[in-house]
């Protein structure tokens, strides 16, 4: 299939964005939609310059919209996931260490506020589609607990495509891994989880009450390899599209990116089709980098940049990202202010008129930024400190304005060169040959007539910032797509860096392949990098990484991963019961379940008295009496009543 062919599919999809535009009555707040993908490569969307796998419903969000050439996040799923939650660095709350792995009994933290909490007390509706990976030992840890109304997807880091089992990466145990809210969902088996996801969000979207502001989070499986014994996973018809990929892997790949793309042009036609892309907020960005090899590698590519998921280096934190909203300043622009995933929080509140005074917050506000063309307060990123206590695996990394410090790495230092296809080998196509045709579907969802642009043009009452909202050409996004692409001097890369032996110091501005060290020469601002950075590990807080519990095995439930200290409370209470009999009433059983499973009751109307302290820790019971009954009290001839106190009961009636 030709790139026109594949572009055809796609890139008719231009003009809806304008027509959202156009027609839009600004509500006082925004819908707020986050796409959130899985491990994908800088350079695997096209709009970054790579022909090898066509992205065009991507690119049609990222071209109308605004492209964020500098958004940061984080190395790892957990940690970046911990960040947009909460507006804060994993140091800070203890994410900054790993990932959360399948049977390890942590989570984010409870004492955290997080977004969707903030927008559903600001009268959104909040649903969660796909990925988790935040916690799930305990229910409270899980997505409904934290702020989302629904939760359909998976609680782990990864699951396969077609049976949505997660095989842990480490251990030899395999489960279930798909909910609906907390209900297992086993009738899913054998449809591929993309579709599944993005079926998901459309039902969302259509069922949604127009009345209110909605907040989705579609945080996918794709582009992350699924379960290792069959890491690889797309549909045949997709694969199909990429014979010209000699890598079969690779090949296989590209169809998984292709699915997703053709996911990201299914919700933006959801959103058109309901009336709410016009008031709609769109966030499309990745996780992390790319892991082009070792463990769960997927052959993605960040090509140019260096090194890859899990290290310090852009390769593994410089991410994908492209916002389109009808209430940005510029759009068809690509922005080089700085970002940080920590940011959203901060910013998609103020969208939504929300003010928060909490000073913790790492995360900048970034919605003047945005929308008015402010310059932004950002100037400093903290990529991330780790194994302070461990000089062997230590690693640091930081950026201040142009300048970025690394030191240490991670992975022994085995990920820390360029990775992935070079520019000869995916620049299969000319540019005219990419953009030679506009169709599909999210360009079909922002098509607006031309006429419709001119008249509002000659319309004096109509906002200047609306006349320029230009369909978009080949020449622009030819133009575009050369602004978002990185380049790199690879015939000279100056002052070799080994991080794992001296601190390394780059301009990541005019060296964003961290090629050439400037630390030999530019020691001042290396010891000022280094002061800063001591600040921030004065702020940190433990990891809150816990050992793998064998108890999490699915194989003792039923096959299926559940919150497992919570089942092993209810089996230890119920046997309490059979062994102490403690004096109970059915009242008391309902209160004392309702607090097995971590629910807080104020009705201080109940009768029941909460024992599970007597049940799971040997405390006292508060109960001393129990009311059996007291009827007919109008009728002395059939009135009867009993009590017990203590060990004492008395009987009247009969």
């Amino acid at each position: 299939m030709t790139w026109a062919r594949k572009y055809f599919f796609a890139l008719t999809c231009t003009l809806l964005f304008n027509d959202a535009f156009l027609n839009t009555t600004v509500p006082k707040k925004p819908h707020i939609i986050i796409i959130l993908a899985d491990d994908l490569g800088w350079n695997d969307v096209s709009f970054h310059g790579s022909s090898q796998i066509p992205t065009p419903n991507i690119d049609a969000l990222a071209y109308n919209g605004l492209i964020l050439n500098q958004h940061y996040v984080q190395a790892l799923c957990t940690p970046s996931r911990s960040a947009l939650m909460t507006g804060k660095y994993p140091i800070h709350i203890g994410m900054q260490h790993g990932v959360i792995l399948e049977g390890e009994p942590w989570g984010l933290p409870l004492t955290e506020k997080l977004l969707p909490q903030y927008l559903k007390e600001a009268g959104y509706a909040t649903h969660a589609i796909g990925k988790w990976h935040l916690g799930f030992f305990r229910e409270v840890y899980t997505p409904t607990f934290r702020g989302f109304d629904s939760h359909y997807g998976y609680w782990q880091g990864l699951q396969d495509y077609y049976d949505h089992s997660c095989k842990a990466t480490f251990e030899p145990y395999q489960g279930l891994d798909m909910r609906h809210n907390m209900q297992v969902d086993n009738k899913t088996i054998g449809i591929y989880s993309t579709d599944l996801y993005t079926e998901a969000a459309i039902n969302v979207i259509a069922e949604h009450n127009k009345s209110k502001p909605m907040f989705l989070y579609l945080a996918h499986l794709a582009v992350h390899a699924g379960n290792t014994y069959e890491p690889f996973q797309a549909p045949d018809e997709e694969v199909a599209k990429f014979l010209d990929i000699s890598d079969p892997e690779r090949r296989t790949y590209a169809g998984m990116v292709s699915r997703l793309d053709e996911s990201v042009g299914n919700v933006i036609a959801a959103l058109r089709k309901h009336g709410m892309l016009e008031n709609s907020i769109v966030l499309f960005m990745a996780d992390n980098g790319a892991p082009s090899f070792g463990i769960h590698s997927n052959k993605g590519s960040n090509h140019p940049l260096r090194g890859m998921k899990s290290t310090p280096w852009d390769g593994g934190m410089r991410g994908v990202a492209a916002i389109w909203s009808p209430w940005l300043k510029q759009t068809q622009k690509v922005s080089s202010e700085l970002f940080h995933i920590s940011d959203w929080l901060p910013t998609l509140c103020a969208a939504a008129g929300i003010e928060i005074n909490d000073t913790s917050l790492d995360g900048v506000n970034q919605w003047d930024v945005l929308t008015k063309g402010a310059k932004t307060k950002r100037s400093e990123i903290l990529h991330n400190i780790d194994n302070v206590d461990n000089p062997q695996k230590y690693y640091a990394a930081l950026r201040v304005d142009d300048l970025k410090y690394v030191a240490g790495t991670d992975n022994n230092g085995q990920s820390d060169e360029w990775y992935g296809d070079t520019d000869n080998e995916i620049d299969k196509y000319s540019p005219k040959e990419v953009l030679y045709s506009k169709a599909g579907i999210t360009f079909n969802a922002l098509k607006t007539k031309l006429q419709i642009k001119q008249k509002h043009a000659a319309d004096p009452k109509t906002n200047s910032s609306d006349a320029l909202r230009t369909i978009l050409t080949d020449e622009k996004i030819l133009e575009l797509r050369e602004f978002a692409r990185v380049r790199c001097n690879y015939d000279n890369k100056g002052a070799h860096c080994n991080s794992t032996v001296k601190p390394c110091l780059f301009n990541i501005t005019d060296d964003p392949c961290e090629q050439n060290n400037l630390a030999e020469s530019q020691t001042d601002l290396l010891k000022q990098l280094e002061d800063k950075l001591a600040i921030y590990k004065s702020t940190m807080v433990p990891p809150g990484n816990k050992p793998f519990d064998k108890r999490a095995d699915p194989a003792r439930w039923n096959n299926i991963w559940v919150p497992w200290y919570d089942e092993l409370d209810k089996q230890k209470a119920i046997e309490t019961m059979r062994l102490h009999k403690p004096l109970l009433s059915p009242t008391t059983v309902i209160y004392h379940f309702s607090c097995a499973w971590r629910i807080e009751i104020n009705d201080t109307s109940l009768d029941g008295v909460n024992q599970w302290d007597v049940l799971t820790k040997g405390a006292k019971t508060k109960r001393s009496e129990i009311l059996h009954n007291i009827d007919n009290v109008d009728n002395p001839q059939k009135y009867y009543a009993a009590l017990r106190v203590d060990d004492l009961k008395y009987v009247a009636g009969w």
